[in-house]
């Protein structure tokens, strides 16, 4: 029999190896062993021939997820020839990977290397793919977690892997390193980390099988600050204490407190999406008591404006839309039904389950039915819960194991197998979601029928008669998920100061981590124990002095851009600005299909016709993610701003504030002043002032004076950005 023969016969070579007429050593594990040599450098990935389609004709999963199919591919395709149990050194695997024979992906390693060694040894020892029950890897420890740098150095990692049966691996050389901040630090093949000296914070991913972790890497921004750097801060609870202590690390200096009126303006925007009024403005700098913020905040959360807004951006993450269907008005019940949860501050937890949890027709009072259209199949009912409820993207493990995730492709299946017994969801002359008597989810590549399993957590047995979406929603809900309070005071944090504490924020995972962990834990657990109340969350997060301070840059934290050492200015989002332009001139903007509504942050659908949302980037609601508003500066929005008819129209109306201030024949000084307070929300400064009454004076028609300065106000920066 040809020795190459035993390639195809693993089951043979070990007989033989048994009988001492191979190299009697301890045969290795595929999976344990083999998969990690061929991950480490990178043979699977997805620039090789991990892709779907393989490179060359020889195709392996993604990062080894599939151990069977990568040893069938290895070992039994080709006729036998990458591997040779009687020829070892002949094996296409070593020949091309060490460059001995041609090879688009170069040389992987050499010849006298470790992995060379160890393929070759088990090509040796027959091939063997291991006992099935063997321990497997289940969590990943990194060593140092995080290093605190101190200029540029090196710092080498240890990487050791835990085995179910409760044994460990130092498996530092077989682990996957990459930089996450290039600029701050790179890390070598070998997990040696090499900080460049710029301050900041960056993250090593490390991979090893089908785990994934990181390690954080710390870099002070300058010398250590004297304690009275930090003396104007005063801290008023848990968030100002954890991102002092942050400060403190980075050695990061605070900007100063915001003044009343931008303050004033900054909150109004965030927690309503409008500018406040001129007398709002006037009384709230007229008003010298030391709690005005706090009473401020205790009145915004109650106001109408705050459920508009909040429901707005519940209605984008929810994916309230129409597409090419004609249900306006089933988007318009689910828009009032989420707005009317925020008007009760129905507690989050609550609110959830009500969608996930739905039966029955509409018409019997489940206007949140509507979810359910776009979650049509597991797949997008996997993937907006995961990513609008826990703040996960899991769609990469519907095909494969997840790259950047602890979150494998069964895991995903085992989390449809919530919704197995949701049947139809009909709409048109009646709207209904049913449920079948039974229903089963198969894994898509072995077939195998799954029972339910959370990510990271606990597996539940199907119960006869009982939905499976009940213990979802149970799970999801309780207070000790680890994921469902996280993700939802990430989203209200990041909206409120600019960034989340995880970045993007629907997109936590281990290899994402938060840039202030403390914060992040301290605040879903106060959130938590308030019963999940979004009014006392916005509360907590308003009142407090981090979110107070001024947008205005010092030399020390000119570069800060994730630790909150001042407010990140950022523009305006588009329905908020097209309210706000509507505000400022007093001419309401007309929508065609919702006559009825006056501002465009009611707008219950992403159906509307409107040049302006659609140049200023808003959602058009086809995911649950949050990047798909859009706050990115174009040249489109500059020409719009310019030259739209629409602002003409509204500047050059015969009803509006142009037309009120010239026909009250306000003397320039209060004319200017007017005009300033309604767009920048403050007073003008003296040489600002100045400046406007003299082109009034001068100018040989007033009205147009006046519009000509509402228009340069308007197409400013400082009116267009919430600082």
């Amino acid at each position: 029999m040809p020795w190459r023969f035993l390639s195809r016969l693993p089951g043979l070579a070990l007989l033989l190896i048994a009988a001492g007429v191979l190299a009697a050593e301890q045969p290795l594990h595929f999976t344990n062993d083999i998969l990690p040599i061929l991950s480490k450098h990178g043979c699977n990935s997805g620039s090789c021939h991990g892709k779907a389609i393989g490179q060359n004709g020889f195709r392996l999963s993604l990062y080894g997820f599939d151990p069977t199919f990568d040893y069938q591919a290895l070992v039994h395709e080709s006729r036998g020839r990458r591997v040779s149990p009687a020829a070892p050194d002949d094996s296409l695997i070593l020949l091309k990977a060490a460059g001995g024979m041609a090879h688009g992906g170069g040389r992987r390693f050499a010849a006298d290397s470790a992995a060379y060694k160890t393929l070759r040894s088990w090509i040796e020892l027959g091939v063997p793919q291991g006992a099935a029950d063997a321990p497997t890897a289940v969590k990943l420890e990194v060593e140092p977690a995080q290093h605190l740098a101190d200029g540029s150095g090196e710092q080498p990692l240890k990487v050791t892997a835990h085995y179910s049966d409760g044994g460990s691996r130092d498996v530092t050389a077989l682990a996957r390193y990459d930089s996450q901040n290039a600029e701050l630090m790179t890390v070598s093949f070998d997990g040696l980390v090499r900080t460049t000296g710029k301050g900041g914070e960056a993250h090593v991913m490390v991979r090893y099988g089908d785990l994934v972790a990181t390690a954080r890497v710390i870099q002070p921004v300058g010398p250590p600050l004297a304690e009275s750097s930090y003396a104007g801060f005063e801290s008023r609870g848990f968030i100002d204490e954890l991102v002092l202590a942050k400060w403190k690390l980075l050695h990061l200096e605070p900007t100063g407190p915001a003044s009343d009126e931008e303050f004033l303006r900054r909150v109004f925007i965030d927690a309503m999406g409008t500018l406040p009024s001129p007398q709002e403005i006037r009384d709230f700098l007229a008003d010298s008591s030391p709690d005005k913020r706090d009473r401020l905040i205790d009145a915004i959360v109650e106001r109408p404006e705050f459920a508009d807004h909040w429901a707005h951006r519940f209605g984008d993450l929810l994916r309230n839309r129409v597409g090419d269907s004609n249900e306006k008005s089933n988007t318009v019940d689910f828009a009032k039904w989420i707005r009317q949860s925020l008007v009760e501050n129905k507690p989050f937890d609550q609110f959830v389950r009500e969608i996930l949890t739905v039966s029955g027709k509409r018409k019997e009072g489940n206007p949140q039915m509507d979810w359910w259209r776009w979650a049509i199949n597991n797949e997008n009912r996997v993937e907006d819960t995961a990513q609008a409820f826990l703040g996960k993207r899991v769609s990469c493990a519907n095909c494969h194991n997840h790259p950047f995730e602890n979150i494998s492709q069964t895991d995903y299946w085992r989390f449809a197998a919530f919704f197995a017994r949701v049947g139809s969801v009909t709409y048109g002359s009646v709207d209904e979601i049913k449920l079948n008597e039974k229903g089963t989810v198969k894994h898509p590549r072995t077939e195998q029928t799954l029972t339910p399993k959370v990510f990271g957590g606990p597996e539940f047995e199907y119960v006869k008669d009982e939905d499976p979406r009940q213990k979802l929603a149970a799970w999801l809900t309780a207070a000790e998920n680890p994921y469902f309070a996280r993700a939802l005071v990430n989203r209200v944090w990041g909206h409120y100061l600019g960034v989340g504490l995880v970045h993007p924020l629907d997109d936590m995972r281990p290899t994402n981590p938060p840039t202030n962990p403390e914060l992040l834990d301290a605040l879903a657990a106060d959130f938590t124990s308030h019963g999940f109340d979004l009014k006392h969350l916005s509360k907590t997060i308003l009142t407090s002095r981090v979110y107070g301070l001024s947008s205005a840059p010092t030399d020390n934290n000119r570069s800060d851009a994730r630790n909150y050492a001042r407010y990140y200015s950022r523009r305006m989002e588009p329905h908020v600005l097209m309210d706000a332009i509507t505000f400022a001139t007093g001419v309401p903007t007309k929508f065609e299909e919702y006559p009825e509504i006056k501002k465009a942050v009611q707008l219950p659908n992403e159906k509307t016709r409107s040049d302006f949302l659609e140049i200023f980037g808003r959602s058009e609601r086809t995911t649950p993610c949050e990047c798909e508003t859009s706050l990115a500066p174009n040249l489109s929005q500059v020409l719009y701003l310019l030259n739209s008819d629409e602002l003409d129209r509204k500047l050059t109306a015969k009803s509006g504030f142009v037309t009120d201030l010239t026909a009250d024949e306000q003397p320039p000084a209060e004319i200017a002043t007017e005009l300033f307070l309604r767009t920048f929300s403050r007073l003008p400064r003296a040489e600002e002032l100045s400046e406007a009454v003299t082109r009034m004076e001068q100018a040989p028609n007033r009205r147009a004076a006046i519009e000509d300065l509402l228009w340069t106000l308007l197409n400013s920066k400082e009116f267009l950005f919430n600082h």
